[in-house]
């Protein structure tokens, strides 16, 4: 096939904007480019002129979770405690004792009918005799029902989350609400999902992919299913069933260093192996919380909370031992790290793994906080920082809430990472971040929210171009998944991924960038969106 009369869109590549091209793609691949007009005798679609680019690799979401909000029950609409209570016994129509009760994407900081945040007896009024669990919009605090927290003392290895993510009422005893890795804990142990429940979720999620066009993800997603080998089974049979429209990484949240030697005890497959489609990402490690709870790790008290500093998961030597065992086993580690403290923890850990570091591409997610100091290690070191630009949309006012004023330079600092060839990647954290890649990519050039505040953009020095969004959207990911020599590019034998947009990325306003509509998506020389 033939797809005539396109202009290309690729940074730092040799494409002229005032020319057309003529794309072959042969299978899965692009076997060659032309000059347009083709004048060979293969079947011809004409491109009409249209914009044709790589399409996107999102290197950091929770796609179960994404899915399972649009199939089980989505509470981010909800604005008030009597609403919520009314949407989940709507759905819930025929509860039978014992039964579980799952939310998600609650935010009652917003709920104007309650003077406080939910706790476990607030559940009582939906349904006593049920467990429940509902989780914040941001993933990273949750409330529970009586009965499920008499399931929870039972378990002696929760006793091991830190005390700092359990809160607890005026006589000390849990109120139903949990922070951080202790919503992980509750996640992974309790629910059991099915590989077939789990393809159900994803085929809701998957068409609201190929219209942003985005055909590769790299996914967390265990916890949602409370099984690797089921999510792995769930993925793979999509994909058997030509039922997946992406390239899926798939990740392993662990909890400590028995569970990283418990899969590399029952798995083959090592990080960048396993399908065509399907291979295995990165032991997904967390070492604080987020700034919202004033649990993610700083160096310097919360302005608003001079008593919180938040809190490391893991001492040194154990994150040390963790990421080396990793290395030693050829799995990349990708660690959560918010605050200064915990980017600061997880640099060190780096450093003694220096050389894996560089062939393993071990990465840090999140980073939003730097330093000076910070930048001239990752300097030395190198490795992939994941960046989520949307978060800015909402926190940009609040970053001095969270941040000396001191730091706020530095903080989601992606041109000064640029600029000191430290690789970034722009991601969304679907559900908490913006689906769609433009979006992304406005908030990473322009800094401000979708209306244009404040102007001339927040900490403006670390805007980012066009060129350089896209790159961190497409050629960085694929260095990621170690294939940076068949992915991320419009070449002859790459992969025949890429979209066509209704305008020319670099020929409009900055300020219009979140506009871009995807047209087409193709993902391995095939068309699986068409608007």
């Amino acid at each position: 096939m033939i797809l005539d009369n396109v202009r290309i869109y690729q940074p730092n590549q040799t494409y002229e904007r005032d020319r057309t091209y003529a794309i072959k793609v042969e299978g899965e691949k692009i076997e060659a480019i032309y000059d347009s007009p083709y004048n060979g005798e293969e079947d011809v679609v004409d491109g009409r002129g249209r914009v044709l680019s790589t399409s996107f690799s999102d290197s950091h979401m929770h796609l179960l979770r994404y899915g399972l909000l649009k199939k089980e029950l989505d509470l981010t609409q909800v604005t008030s405690w009597e609403e919520m209570k009314a949407v989940v016994e709507n759905h819930y129509d025929e509860l039978q004792q014992y039964d579980w009760i799952f939310g998600k994407g609650f935010n009652d900081g917003n709920f104007d009918d309650i003077d406080h945040l939910l706790t476990a007896k607030d559940l009582n009024e939906i349904q006593v005799n049920a467990y429940m669990y509902f989780m914040h919009q941001d993933g990273h605090e949750c409330v529970i029902s009586e009965q499920a927290m008499e399931l929870l003392k039972e378990e002696e290895d929760f006793k091991k989350e830190p005390d700092e993510f359990k809160e607890k009422d005026g006589h000390g005893n849990w109120n139903g609400r949990f922070k951080d890795t202790a919503v992980h804990y509750i996640k992974h142990h309790f629910w059991g999902r099915s590989a077939e429940d789990a393809k159900e979720a994803l085929k809701k999620a998957l068409p609201h992919l190929s219209e942003h066009g985005i055909t590769s993800v790299h996914t967390d997603d265990i916890n949602f299913i409370g099984s690797y080998e089921r999510l792995w089974q769930a993925y793979t049979e999509l994909e058997k069933e030509e039922a997946l429209p992406i390239d899926a990484q798939l990740h392993h949240y662990v909890f400590n260093i028995n569970d990283m030697k418990n899969y590399i005890k029952e798995n083959d497959f090592r990080t960048g192996q396993g399908t065509p489609q399907v291979t295995v990402g990165s032991f997904k490690i967390f070492l604080d919380g987020t700034q919202r709870l004033y649990t993610a790790a700083m160096r310097n008290p919360y302005p608003v909370e001079p008593s919180a500093d938040g809190r490391l998961i893991y001492t040194q030597e154990q994150l040390d031992d963790m990421v080396k065992y990793a290395s030693d086993n050829d799995m990349q580690v990708a660690m959560h790290a918010i605050g200064d403290r915990a980017v600061e923890q997880a640099v060190s850990a780096l450093e003694k793994s220096k050389e894996a570091t560089k062939r393993l591409r071990h990465r840090i997610i999140h980073a939003q906080t730097l330093a000076p100091d910070l930048i001239a290690r990752l300097r030395e070191l190198k490795p992939y920082i994941e960046t989520q630009p949307s978060f800015l949309l909402d926190e940009w006012s609040e970053k001095g809430k969270w941040t000396p004023e001191s730091l706020l330079p530095y903080c989601d600092a992606y041109e000064s990472l640029l600029k000191e060839h430290i690789p970034i990647t722009l991601s969304s954290d679907l559900p908490i971040g913006a689906l769609n890649p433009f979006t992304t990519i406005f908030t990473a050039v322009n800094r401000t929210d979708l209306n244009g505040n404040p102007e001339g953009g927040w900490m403006p020095q670390e805007r980012i171009s066009v060129k350089d969004s896209f790159l961190s959207f497409t050629k960085t990911p694929a260095e990621l998944e170690y294939r940076e020599e068949e992915k991320g590019k419009i070449e002859p034998g790459y992969q025949a991924d890429f979209v066509i947009l209704d305008k020319h990325p670099e020929e409009i306003e900055p300020e219009k960038l979140k506009d871009i509509k995807v047209l087409e998506t193709w993902h391995r020389g095939k068309c699986v969106y068409r608007k």
